[in-house]
């Protein structure tokens, strides 16, 4: 299996291995603040080993230490070849929790704030992540994702992408503007994949615990993880990648260990056998 990068929207190459940038601020929504200087430190290996695809979102972070404020000040002024994800549309709750959803009146405001946070003139790509910490589907989302499209159309944001969706939704959203990814949890709807890697639209799963779309059992991890002499997370990372060439992995990190251990992960080629165990 040779991991290829994935054009993004048609026209950003990205490495499909990339990272994900919520702990780099907290190790939880609810936890507290790490140091700034690790999350600076940290992103700053990501970009030397290799990564060029960072996901972040306004709302990760708290008062004094915010995601989108470490990747300026480690990562700013960006490599050309540099792509930076972001999120719009939680609101964060009394304890930092993204529980809350925005208005559609309110997503512009977001999207600026995003843009002076990363200094940048243009978001390369910005979901609409909609249903709070619900899962997906239920709601209508044309009237939220019309006004990230309106901002597209005046140069804002290069590409948009759709988070915590359903089929039904990611339909609505592409009927309104072209979607380039779509960011759902990992162990997910198997058709909306199938969906994504048709259309060439990015599938990116957070909180990867297993591979492909569907979870790993830890023992099958373990065995192939044992054979091949890597990490259990390491297998589970390329197991991911090997499930569609359309799926991108954001695994993230706080710590300078656990980033190379999963940008490694990259180049742990599984084989057909190793496949086949992990599916049991």
């Amino acid at each position: 299996m040779t991991i290829t990068d994935f054009s993004l929207g048609g026209d950003l190459p990205v490495r499909r291995l990339g990272f994900g940038a919520m702990r780099l601020a907290m190790g939880a929504f609810d936890g507290p603040s790490r140091p700034a200087e690790s999350g600076i430190a940290v992103l700053r290996r990501a970009v030397e080993l290799g990564v060029n695809h960072i996901d972040t979102a306004g709302f990760y972070g708290r008062a004094e230490v915010r995601a989108n404020d470490l990747i300026r000040t480690a990562l700013s002024p960006y490599r050309d070849d540099l792509v930076i994800a972001t999120k719009v549309g939680p609101l964060p709750g009394p304890t930092g929790a993204p529980s809350g959803q925005a208005t559609p009146g309110q997503l512009r405001g977001l999207v600026e704030a995003d843009l002076r946070a990363l200094g940048l003139d243009r978001l390369d790509l910005v979901y609409l992540r909609v249903g709070g910490m619900a899962g997906p589907g239920g709601e209508s989302i044309a009237d939220r994702f019309a006004v990230l499209a309106e901002l597209r159309a005046q140069g804002l944001i290069r590409h948009l992408g759709v988070s915590n969706v359903d089929a039904a939704q990611l339909a609505e959203a592409r009927q309104i503007a072209p979607v380039a990814a779509v960011q759902n949890r990992h162990g997910g709807d198997q058709g909306l994949l199938t969906e994504c890697e048709q259309a060439g639209i990015a599938y990116v799963p957070y909180f990867p615990l297993g591979g492909g779309a569907q979870r790993l059992d830890a023992d099958r991890l373990g065995v192939v993880a044992a054979r091949r002499g890597a990490t259990t997370a390491q297998v589970a990372i390329a197991a991911l990648l090997a499930a569609s060439p359309s799926v991108l992995a954001i695994p993230g990190t706080g710590a300078l260990d656990h980033l190379a251990e999963n940008v490694a992960a990259g180049e742990l080629d599984l084989t057909d056998q190793d496949l086949a165990d992990l599916r049991g």
